[in-house]
């Protein structure tokens, strides 16, 4: 099986939203899922699509999209592990059709986005893993760390 990567472009809204809304089914989380597919999420992946605040690749094997990762900069204050630092990578919407898991797609993949930050100068970068990814980032280098998320009302 011959996997290859081609950029993520803005005709490329709906797939990443179909991507981002069976990951979170996959993972059990109904409400994320269902949110992948709102009108707020769309509008939200076609803008960055377009600005290219939103980059990324789409994992193809014989022409067929089989995966996809998104990518992102954003900015981020000096932390004193890194005080030089003003950036981050952030992985989010990694994403293998049920088939092709276990074939080497998402290390491709993660390979290819460390290669996208590399050349835009990020040393650093942060995602958030499921419970069925989160072996897959650790054999690849990734640490967990104690973040922690609260919804301000």
């Amino acid at each position: 099986m011959t996997v290859t990567l081609r950029p993520v472009a803005p005709s490329d809204c709906d797939l990443i939203c179909r991507h981002r809304h069976d990951m979170f089914q996959a993972a059990g989380d109904q409400e994320a899922a269902k949110a992948a597919f709102s009108p707020a999420y769309r509008e939200w992946q076609q803008n960055a699509l377009q600005s290219g605040a939103y980059f990324g690749f789409i994992a193809e094997v014989g022409g067929v999209a089989v995966g996809g990762i998104g990518l992102m900069v954003i900015d981020w204050p000096p932390h004193h592990l890194h005080p030089g630092v003003l950036q981050r990578g952030y992985v989010l919407n990694v994403f293998v059709e049920p088939d092709h898991r276990g074939k080497g797609v998402a290390k491709h993949l993660m390979a290819a986005s460390d290669k996208a930050f590399t050349a835009r100068g990020i040393t650093h970068a942060v995602l958030t893993a499921t419970d069925q990814a989160r072996p897959l980032y650790e054999r690849d280098g990734w640490q967990q760390t104690a973040q922690m998320a609260k919804e301000i009302r």
